[in-house]
């Protein structure tokens, strides 16, 4: 028979497990005006897991990986952008940047560009992902498509048809929040949980004001239940990571990096509640 204290250390077990890891894009970490050493040690201090970084160049890119090591902080994502019609199908050096990727845990977080011509461009879409993922392949890295409004895969249901369509084993999707709304698909997004959340690596949310059509607020503001949406991800299969999407919030980036974390304790002592 279990003892009490055996009992309570595996209920602690079992709520630490569902919270789940928390990093930040890089475009709410000063992006472009701090450098990546005090980019990494700000985040270390504060608590966060680690970051996701836009991809420039292998240079700066291996710059990045290194202050985020002698932090101790991981770096979750390399988002880069591919295009459909061009005939380099993303910047050649990535190949590059590919290669730093060996051996840790980052994932490619790749968008597929809209062509000009309007239409059906699956097959080309397709031809990017596989493209992309022999070489990530190679190296021992994941890659996820990233739903981004505007662009050829616009949602999670979008990034899961081509995922599908391209059929490789080190290639999921990801469920970016904003961009569901922003694609007006807000409506269906418990569809859209059920049919993307067990094949995404990758999710990312932030605070929403739905009854104002804000959809890129810092994650204490804004009307939407991000904790009650985390939960149906989670419940549906996700086992990711969380991101935190910044783009165009204003305010100063140090303040709304604490009041991003604040609110994120408060989100995720829910998740690890009944």
């Amino acid at each position: 028979m279990k003892s009490i204290l055996t009992i309570l250390l595996l209920a602690g077990l079992a709520a630490s497990a569902a919270v789940p890891e928390f990093f930040v894009f890089d475009n709410g970490v000063g992006r472009g005006v701090w450098t990546p050493e005090q980019q990494a040690k700000t985040l270390k201090e504060l608590g966060f897991d680690g970051i996701s970084y836009n991809y420039t160049k292998p240079a700066q890119f291996a710059a990045q990986q290194k202050a985020c090591q002698e932090h101790g902080l991981k770096i979750y994502g390399l988002y880069v952008y591919t295009y459909l019609d061009r005939p380099e199908h993303f910047d050649p050096a990535f190949k590059d940047a590919i290669k730093l990727l060996k051996g840790t845990e980052t994932i490619i977080w790749m968008t597929l560009m809209k062509p000009k011509e309007k239409g059906d461009h699956d097959a080309e879409a397709v031809r990017n992902v596989r493209e992309m993922a022999d070489l990530a392949a190679a190296q021992g890295v994941r890659v996820a498509i990233y739903g981004h409004a505007g662009m050829y895969v616009e949602t999670g249901t979008d990034a899961a048809r081509i995922v599908k369509l391209a059929d490789r084993p080190n290639v999921g999707a990801s469920l970016n929040l904003c961009h569901e709304f922003l694609a007006k698909r807000g409506g269906t997004l418990d569809e859209t949980i059920k049919r993307v959340a067990p094949i995404s690596m990758l999710a990312s949310v932030n605070g929403m004001d739905v009854a104002n059509q804000k959809y890129l607020l810092r994650l204490d503001q804004g009307d939407f239940d991000v904790a009650a949406y985390l939960k149906k991800l989670f419940a549906a299969g996700y086992q990711g990571p969380v991101g935190l999407q910044c783009y165009s919030v204003p305010g100063d980036t140090l303040e709304n990096l604490k009041a991003d974390l604040a609110a994120w304790k408060i989100i995720s002592a829910k998740l690890a509640g009944p």
